[in-house]
């Protein structure tokens, strides 16, 4: 119920920007100039939880996005989906160039003499590229191993946070963004493929440990989920990453379930406790 009343209210009632509160709509130029950033940038908590695919972010935890991600996501403004979106498809091409982007896989954060190139627990991925071992970077590039459309992955929400909130903000986010890949030339779609197998608490308060040990297993995709799995390589999305526990634990039950994971990405992560490249 909350869910639609929200947007008839979205629409029909005059708004503050979201990003700095001054009247004239729900976001200004000046705040949606800095959703954009300067770029998406791969970002890396510290410590890593085991099985992370390499993260990109569109922007940092701060300011203006700070604000408009809490607005979306806890206080209903669902009209900024559609800019939230447009920095997400920032990211996820950051995270799987597409044909013709003339980029590919930047240095790791971290990285550097004596760093190794360690492989990742759980999702089989190289640290070095972000995709798995003997398929390249030819999985976002244009040549993938399956074909068939960039799979966006939101992180699911617990089921009583969209009940209270009236949406899941990732998967809204999600939607957005294959929007905007998809009116780019890029073929994407958003498959309602992970679900919460157990209740979790809540992560706030939570340290990286306690964030890794609440989450582990707490995720499983939905049944006969491999079909759809199979239809394209996956880019896990979400709209905020912090200690990369959940993210981590989403590439361990999409792999799982068979899923290719290539990547992740986020519209921001925090500044404190990350390495960005």
């Amino acid at each position: 119920m909350r869910g639609w009343w929200q947007e008839i209210a979205d629409l029909a009632l005059p708004a503050d920007c979201a990003g700095c509160g001054r009247p004239g709509g729900a976001l200004c130029e000046r705040c949606r100039g800095a959703l954009r950033g300067s770029g998406a940038r791969r970002v890396e908590p510290s410590p890593v939880p085991p099985g992370l695919p390499v993260v990109h972010a569109a922007v940092d935890y701060v300011d203006e996005a700070r604000a408009v991600l809490l607005a979306h996501k806890e206080r209903g403004a669902l009209r900024l989906a559609r800019p939230l979106g447009e920095a997400l498809a920032g990211a996820v091409r950051a995270a799987c160039p597409g044909p013709g982007s003339g980029s590919g896989p930047g240095p790791e954060p971290g990285s550097g003499p004596g760093a190794g190139s360690r492989r990742w627990a759980g999702a089989g991925l190289d640290r070095v590229s972000g995709v798995r071992p003997g398929t390249g970077w030819g999985a976002c590039a244009g040549a993938r191993p399956r074909g068939g459309p960039l799979l966006l992955v939101p992180v699911p929400s617990a089921r009583r946070a969209v009940g209270a909130r009236g949406h899941d903000p990732a998967r809204r986010i999600a939607l957005a963004a294959a929007g905007v890949l998809r009116g780019g030339g890029r073929s994407a779609r958003v498959p309602a493929v992970l679900r919460q197998r157990r209740r979790v608490s809540d992560q706030s308060g939570l340290d990286a440990r306690q964030r890794r040990a609440n989450v582990t297993g707490a995720l499983g995709v939905v049944p006969g989920s491999g079909r759809l799995l199979a239809a394209g390589p996956v880019v896990l999305v979400d709209d905020l990453m912090t200690t990369g526990a959940s993210l981590a634990e989403a590439a361990r039950a999409v792999t799982a379930a068979g899923g290719l994971v290539i990547g992740a990405a986020v519209v921001a992560a925090p500044l404190m406790g990350i390495n960005r490249n």
